[in-house]
């Protein structure tokens, strides 16, 4: 593999493809209980990933003085990429996936529109005022993984926001849990993020109360993780597993508010992460509900 072909894989994120296009289609088995059609399916996931892609070439291209201090192997500063080469790529790819949710409905490419719009915001703007905004923002953006999965389900010629129903707003939640997930990398991060003058969270308040707020974010995922089901949307295979999920978040939060130390954080925030495959795995029998619901 060349430089150049190493440097594009670097540029695209290609694990945040499944956090981002996987999510939304999980999203969609799940509310759909797995009747899609066979285009929606690649469509789907290939048009939020192609923008989160396109996003992350974005941010490189504001980040390269300081991926020069404190990421120097990412593609721009090490050579891999020129500046010019990282802007077409991001333009081409949020061009391309832009395309391939119109051919979904205009609902569908009206979210991505916005997502779009917002991580320009994000690399230009926001990352560099304000840390804090900036992990809420990624919330957010998070979050619209799962409108995306049910706009894709409605048909063509859809555009109103309306249209969505609580199937997808009471997954919305979940997306907390990335605010403070970013909150205890900003921690772990701190000393780089001191050198290139980053305003995060920490350098603002501290790592003990920094801890705190991304405490608060995990508590509010955790209780509110479950609401799919409560609200009648899910069926009861969504739950044990998310209950699961819910109570290692509200521990971890626990944990982080009485013992704050670097180690601490870098072991609830790997236990955070690593409990976050119990989402996709709820969401997978959420999909196959009805089949499994058959065999019992």
């Amino acid at each position: 593999m060349t430089t150049s072909a190493k440097g594009l894989v670097a540029l695209l994120r290609l694990p945040y493809w499944m956090m981002t296009g996987g999510l939304a289609l999980l999203t969609s088995f799940a509310i759909t209980k797995g009747a899609m059609d066979l285009l929606t399916v690649p469509l789907t996931f290939f048009s939020m990933a192609l923008v989160t892609s396109a996003g992350f070439a974005l941010n490189d291209y504001f980040d390269k003085e300081s991926d020069a201090i404190i990421k120097p192997r990412r593609p721009i500063p090490s050579g891999a990429l020129s500046l010019r080469q990282v802007m077409a790529i991001s333009f081409a790819l949020f061009a391309i996936g832009l395309i391939l949710s119109a051919l979904l409905n205009q609902l569908s490419f009206l979210i991505l529109l916005v997502d779009s719009i917002l991580l320009v915001i994000y690399s230009a703007f926001i990352k560099r005022k304000s840390g804090f905004a900036a992990n809420i923002l990624v919330g957010v953006l998070t979050g619209t993984a799962f409108l995306y999965g049910e706009a894709v389900t409605l048909g063509t010629g859809v555009w109103n926001p309306a249209a969505l129903t609580f199937a997808s707003w009471s997954l919305y939640p979940i997306a907390f849990g990335t605010i403070g997930g970013n909150v205890l990398r900003d921690i772990l991060s701190l000393e780089g993020d001191s050198k290139v003058g980053y305003p995060t969270l920490p350098q603002r308040v501290g790592n003990l109360n920094s801890a705190k707020v991304a405490a608060v974010f995990f508590i509010a995922t955790g209780v509110l993780a479950p609401l799919p089901y409560f609200l009648g949307n899910f069926t009861p295979f969504y739950l044990p597993l998310i209950l699961v999920w819910s109570v290692i978040l509200i521990y971890a939060s626990i944990r982080l508010r009485v013992a704050v130390s670097p180690g601490n954080v870098r072991k609830y925030e790997r236990m955070v992460t690593m409990s976050m495959i119990l989402l996709p795995l709820a969401l997978i029998l959420e999909a196959l509900s009805s089949l499994l619901g058959g065999l019992l």
